[in-house]
């Protein structure tokens, strides 16, 4: 044909295909910020929507559908001046010197002891878990950290330290088990099962002497600096259960009335990114690695349950944040990520890689958010304060973690 002459129907025959493709993606774009615009929403994930399922009638309107899932509409007390408990604590030295221990243990020396089990020992344990009498599974030659709790692969033993203590090789203690609730056998689900542990060694770990060498991987030059970074660590742990506290407190004063039914399948697929909020908290809060994969672990046992209670502080922090009109800037992730990189002893670019790694960076951001609302919050509340109590302090314990079942192939 000649240029400009060719006709309109064999043009459009040509290039459909490929123009209907960007103008589809444009219409989807403009459609959902004019859905945006429009609409108060607050999505709690991107929407369910496939661009490829969209199709582009030859006549008429483009109708399209696709489901969202959004927080839920609520009215928000006032939340300046809240009146809230706060669990306080003075460390003694010898939390301290236990403490100090726990850092040195990577730098220590791994010795038979001949004395009782004590938390902080290594033992390698025979167990037999059974249920009402009926055996379960047996797991040979475990080895596992002595601390008061100990979260499995399926289940989290809370009085794990406290059933073995005075233990030695050839003794036998029963310690009870509760199941996660993803166990594959619903009548096994949250079940509380018994484990024998009998005990075939026990071991300690003999601290090093402190060394310039070991000091200067702690970032410090003497004892006494050495021994200001250990209060500084148990001041920013006890500092993480207050929040905790004052978190529960907070939702329970201002949403404590809200009638949110959140459905099951919507709990099962908010998991992932309650929990990546969950981590980010706590590596905000100066946790190591070793204590978060414990704490993760715990949480994870009832997933549905804790999920629930994490969403509900997300909704209400977020509205507060929306109210006060509260944003995150890039200068702000770049801050938490230093931060952090300065607790952990790495590279800023370190931290920031395996965080986009990890597909952590939005949570991180979602983390500073609430965490700038609660910080409104407790900034305006009026304090009681009390001696933390020995449910805190059991919360707030250390877990040790194994990664064999409780039940063989029992959990999803």
């Amino acid at each position: 044909f000649r240029p400009g002459k060719a006709p309109r129907t064999i043009v459009e025959k040509k290039v459909f295909k490929e123009v209907a493709v960007e103008v589809k993606n444009e219409v989807l774009m403009a459609s959902l910020e004019q859905l945006a615009e429009e609409n108060t929403l607050s999505p709690l994930s991107p929407p369910d929507l496939d661009p490829t399922a969209v199709v582009i009638p030859d006549a008429g309107p483009l109708v399209y559908e696709f489901d969202i899932e959004v927080r839920p509409e609520f009215d928000l007390p006032n939340y300046k001046g809240l009146k809230l408990r706060r669990p306080t604590h003075t460390y003694s030295d010898a939390e301290v010197e236990a403490e100090k221990r726990k850092l040195l243990e990577p730098y220590g020396q791994i010795v038979p002891k001949d004395g009782p089990v004590e938390v902080n020992d290594l033992i390698t344990a025979d167990l037999t878990i059974k249920r009402d009498g009926q055996e379960l599974n047996k797991l040979s030659e475990i080895r596992i950290k002595v601390e008061p709790r100990l979260a499995l692969a399926d289940g989290v033993a809370e009085k794990f330290g406290e059933s073995l203590a005075g233990a030695k090789p050839g003794d036998t203690r029963t310690v009870e088990i509760t199941l996660t609730q993803a166990m594959k056998e619903e009548t096994l689900r949250g079940a509380a099962v018994q484990a024998d542990f009998t005990v075939k060694d026990v071991k300690t770990v003999r601290p090093p002497d402190l060394t310039d060498a070991i000091l200067e991987q702690f970032g410090v030059k003497s004892v006494d600096q050495f021994n200001e970074v250990v209060r500084t660590r148990l001041e920013r742990m006890l500092e993480y259960t207050q929040r905790q506290a004052a978190r529960q407190q907070v939702l329970e004063q201002l949403a404590g009335n809200a009638n949110w039914e959140l459905p099951r399948d919507l709990l099962t697929r908010q998991a992932r990114r309650t929990m990546q909020r969950k981590v980010m908290e706590m590596k905000s809060s100066g946790l190591s690695d070793e204590q978060i994969v414990g704490r993760r672990r715990v949480l994870e046992q009832d997933a549905v349950r804790s999920t629930a209670a994490a969403l509900k502080e997300h909704f209400v922090l977020q509205k507060i944040a929306e109210v006060e009109k509260l944003e995150i800037d890039e200068a702000d992730v770049d801050a938490e990520i230093d931060r952090i990189a300065d607790q952990s002893g790495e590279s800023p670019r370190k931290v920031r890689a395996r965080m986009e790694k990890d597909d952590l960076l939005e949570a991180l951001a979602t983390e500073l958010l609430e965490r700038k609302a609660l910080d409104l919050v407790l900034g305006a509340a009026e304090y009681e304060e009390y001696e933390m109590n020995p449910a805190e302090r059991a919360d707030a314990a250390e877990v040790a973690t194994v990664e064999a079942a409780a039940v063989e192939g029992g959990a999803e």
